[in-house]
């Protein structure tokens, strides 16, 4: 990370006056230090694990996997607005144009006060009209309510489209949390953990990441759906799992481990990030046995709430939001906001996927 004086060598000025109160202009810069990073983060009730320091981390570990940041600071230093993309690439070579989108998987976050929009206008301006050579498009995949900033998406050029979500309020009794999945899966959950056959693990070691990445190979490929690089969880493990900021679980019966899910800590919150089930052994339950060990073991650490990570788009169907739906969480609705620097590479890009899933 980069010191402060660093970071204002590194900056981007533009000049602008946002306010009468600052004597200097907002500023976009492209590095800050760590610490006032890790302030800010800390300190805006709507920011989540992918604004942290130690995510930047873990995707710059990732193949095919590059993080940016941009942030928007005042007069006095301080961030005022972060955004931090991530081109993600499928293909390297001549295909690299085509493959590389820009994923904000926790989208913008900015200080909710008048200066703070101001900064947040700025540094997406500025990242809308200098970042066209990298990515098809940047997606911002909103992880709260950010209906006031939409104006100033918007304006910037990030489309709004609707995109659901569940979240689970864990701040009851685990009683409680039972109660509220629904009847049918409740009783498949009981009936299971009765039987004792589905065992679920915490993996504590980096050599079972191997396990659990197998599983999700399997089920991306089944759905044709990319899956991200093992480097990509290994890194996570390495970096986040010390500071206890995800946790890998396992689910097996007998000797044979049938389901995996990852899920992101931080601030009080779970997300649920990767997962999977092998549908050989779908009769057993394993996927809603282990999401349920899930969900307690929130309870017993005093979690506030657990985020599903998506639903679909409220107009298509989607398997993996029935599975998700079953756990009696609140629908919420925040969206997802996409800018698109190269639209005729877009739609080539489109036709090559749709022929990919169909044949491949």
């Amino acid at each position: 990370m980069l010191t402060k004086e660093e970071s204002k060598n590194r900056a981007i000025s533009h000049g602008r006056v946002p306010s009468e109160r600052d004597k200097l202009p907002l500023r976009v810069l492209r590095a800050i230090d760590e610490e006032g990073w890790r302030c800010f983060v800390e300190n805006q009730p709507k920011s989540n694990i992918f604004h942290t320091p130690e995510m930047f981390q873990v995707f710059e570990r990732a193949q095919g996997h590059q993080p940016l940041l941009w942030a928007a600071v005042g007069a006095d230093e301080q961030v005022l607005a972060l955004f931090l993309p991530v081109q993600v690439t499928l293909r390297d070579g001549v295909l690299r144009r085509l493959t590389t989108r820009a994923v904000a998987y926790g989208g913008v976050v900015h200080d909710p006060r008048p200066l703070g929009e101001e900064a947040l206008d700025l540094m997406l301006h500025t990242y809308a009209r200098e970042a066209g050579q990298g990515a098809l498009f940047t997606e911002l995949r909103n992880l709260s309510d950010l209906a006031t900033a939409q104006p100033i998406l918007k304006r910037c050029g990030f489309s709004y489209e609707d995109h659901l979500n569940y979240l689970i309020d864990l701040n009851r009794s685990e009683e409680e949390v039972m109660q509220s999945i629904g009847p049918r899966t409740r009783k498949q959950i009981r009936r299971s953990l009765r039987k004792g056959d589905v065992i679920v693990e915490e993996v504590g070691e980096r050599s079972k990441i191997a396990v659990c990445y197998t599983l999700l190979q399997n089920t991306y490929e089944a759905a044709r759906i990319p899956l991200a690089h093992q480097s990509l969880f290994e890194a996570a493990f390495d970096i986040l799992y010390p500071r206890r900021m995800v946790k890998f679980w396992l689910a097996r019966i007998e000797n044979t481990y049938v389901a995996t899910s990852v899920e992101l800590l931080h601030k009080g919150v779970m997300y649920g990030w990767y997962g999977a089930v092998n549908r050989a052994y779908a009769s057993d339950v394993p996927g809603e046995v282990l999401m349920w060990h899930i969900l307690k073991w929130g309870v017993e650490n005093n979690y506030r709430m657990y985020d599903f990570g998506g639903a679909g788009k409220p107009d298509e169907e989607y398997g993996v939001r029935d599975f998700k739906a079953k756990f009696g969480g609140g629908l919420v609705c925040f969206g997802r906001n996409t800018c698109v620097h190269a639209p005729r590479l877009l739609r080539l890009s489109e036709m090559g996927y749709r022929i990919y899933r169909r044949f491949l």
